[in-house]
């Protein structure tokens, strides 16, 4: 049975949805359908090089990779491949395929090194280090059960903090890109990010498909938002935290707690059943917070880095 691998096809329903279907398997705890792929696709930086593949056997997509440069790192050079290959179709060279295919496109625009996030499991784990990899830093996924687990009780803000809603903003967010852009350049990552361009942001994050305003929550003091999380909804019962931070100025207050606290209540109370989210395991507050949720760890995954000759 012969494996290609090409580009996903932004037009092709089937394209889409098999990606999707992949990624749903592979990577449970993450969101994913057939319009936020798209959105992906069409949306993100023209920089970014982005370039979704399949790996595609007799009609089906059985493999995919997430292929892109890291344009917002102030270091150059950065490229980003995450391979996933459905859970029924390992061991047929769908993964192998994928990464050769990612790595020339990218070395062909100017990357030097390589990132990868795999999944912790002895088999994935020795086919990343099979193909020239060395394990770095790690991270959790989170889940948290918000049918039948509790949830601290929510508590009043205290005195000159106002919570709001993201759709509060929805005439003008540029506040709350401004607080994206501090806490993503804090966010312990290997490859840095400078978030400064508010059109690419909007067309991102803002506009995201699974962006759920309703339910993403602000913590704003005097005015201005001070802490945030942002939250992502699939249409259904799953929720997912896109990011969660404080402005420097007002760290150490609970901000992060009493917006995400606000966030999932009414996430439950909308009918959400599942939350997810993911911590660096270096993240020692963001870990704390989310155990105080009640967050459990379901899975982790590893960094992996490639310098390229």
């Amino acid at each position: 049975m012969t494996v290609i691998v090409r580009d996903l096809r932004p037009d092709a329903p089937a394209d889409l949805e098999g990606f999707a279907r992949v990624r749903r398997l592979a990577l449970p705890f993450i969101l994913f359908t057939p319009e936020s792929i798209a959105h992906t696709l069409t949306r993100m930086h023209p920089d970014a090089r982005y370039r979704p593949l399949v790996a595609v056997a007799d009609g089906e997509v059985i493999g995919t990779a997430q292929v892109h440069l890291a344009h917002e790192s102030p270091e150059p050079g950065q490229g980003n491949i995450n391979v996933y290959v459905h859970p029924e179709h390992t061991g047929r060279g769908a993964g192998t395929l994928l990464v050769r295919t990612a790595e020339e496109y990218l070395a062909a625009h100017g990357a030097v090194r390589l990132h990868s996030w795999v999944l912790d499991a002895p088999g994935n784990r020795a086919f990343a280090e099979r193909h020239g990899y060395r394990s770095s830093r790690s991270a959790h996924f989170l889940r948290l059960d918000l049918a039948g687990g509790p949830l601290p009780p929510l508590q009043d803000p205290p005195p000159g903090v106002e919570l709001r809603r993201g759709s509060d903003y929805a005439a003008d967010p540029r506040p709350l890109f401004d607080l994206d852009a501090e806490t993503v350049a804090d966010e312990p990552s290997d490859v840095g990010a400078e978030l400064t361009d508010y059109e690419a942001w909007l067309e991102e994050t803002w506009r995201h498909p699974l962006l759920n305003r309703e339910l993403t929550s602000v913590a704003v003091v005097e005015g201005r938002p001070a802490a945030f999380t942002l939250a992502y909804t699939d249409g259904g019962t799953r929720y997912s935290t896109g990011m969660t931070g404080t402005a420097r100025a007002f760290r150490g207050r609970g901000l992060a707690k009493l917006a995400k606290n606000d966030s999932l209540h009414r996430a439950r109370a909308a009918g959400v059943t599942e939350a997810f989210t993911g911590n660096d395991t270096g993240n020692g507050p963001m870990i704390a917070i989310n155990k105080w949720f009640g967050y459990e760890v379901c899975a982790t995954e590893v960094r992996y880095v490639r310098e390229l000759d």
